[in-house]
């Protein structure tokens, strides 16, 4: 059992990197590595239009927080939620994403864990029941409901999360089916530099 207690706290978006894959996560949070590609770039862009702090009034009369800063002294996560709608009764999140909607279930953990976090502000609530992912690209805004599976799911990710923060060295790379998720990975070249360097000569050839 790899001992957790000194990992402070897991930032809300390294989840979906969790998700993703755990030795991305490993080399971004541990490590602190950051390489940029076009995929980095259009997210970064795309949330640059939600972050500037503030609360609003939209024209139906619901109050809008952009940049809200969320903590959980639970589940050991910080970080912020681009938005989160006051509907009545109840608080909803609003994450924004570049591109489409994808296959996995990585946005909807990290969108799940800020719920987790704006529930645990409000004690004797009742949970909050959905949020909402926009895809900026297509610009469609998908409802995602927390559901029992869901929440467990989100928790399970916590947990391991913490534990991968904690281990000595990264986990190894992906393997089988999931190996598809490494050509679009910003850290291929870090964590894969011997197979991007013969792909490379390839092409040259």
């Amino acid at each position: 059992m790899v001992d957790t207690s000194h990992v402070e706290t897991i930032p809300i978006s390294s989840l979906n990197a969790l998700e993703y894959c755990p030795r991305k996560f490993y080399y971004q949070f541990v490590q602190g590595e950051t390489l940029v590609n076009e995929f980095v770039l259009e997210g970064t862009l795309a949330h640059q239009r939600v972050h500037q702090s503030g609360t609003h009034t939209m024209r139906d009369g619901e109050m809008q927080t952009t940049q809200l800063y969320l903590y959980s002294e639970a589940f050991r996560l910080s970080g912020f939620a681009d938005i989160v709608e006051e509907q009545p009764g109840m608080l909803v999140p609003v994450e924004y994403k570049r591109g489409q909607q994808g296959q996995w279930l990585n946005d909807h953990i990290q969108l799940c864990a800020q719920a987790l976090c704006l529930e645990e502000r409000q004690p004797g609530k009742p949970p909050i029941a959905y949020g909402y992912i926009y895809y900026v690209s297509s610009r469609r805004r998908v409802q995602v409901p927390f559901t029992q599976q869901l929440r467990a799911g989100t928790r399970a990710a916590i947990a391991r999360a913490l534990q991968v923060a904690a281990l000595k060295i990264p986990p190894p790379p992906l393997s089988g089916k999931l190996v598809a998720r490494c050509p679009n990975c910003s850290l291929l070249p870090l964590c894969m530099p011997e197979e991007v360097r013969l792909l490379q000569s390839q092409k040259r050839r």
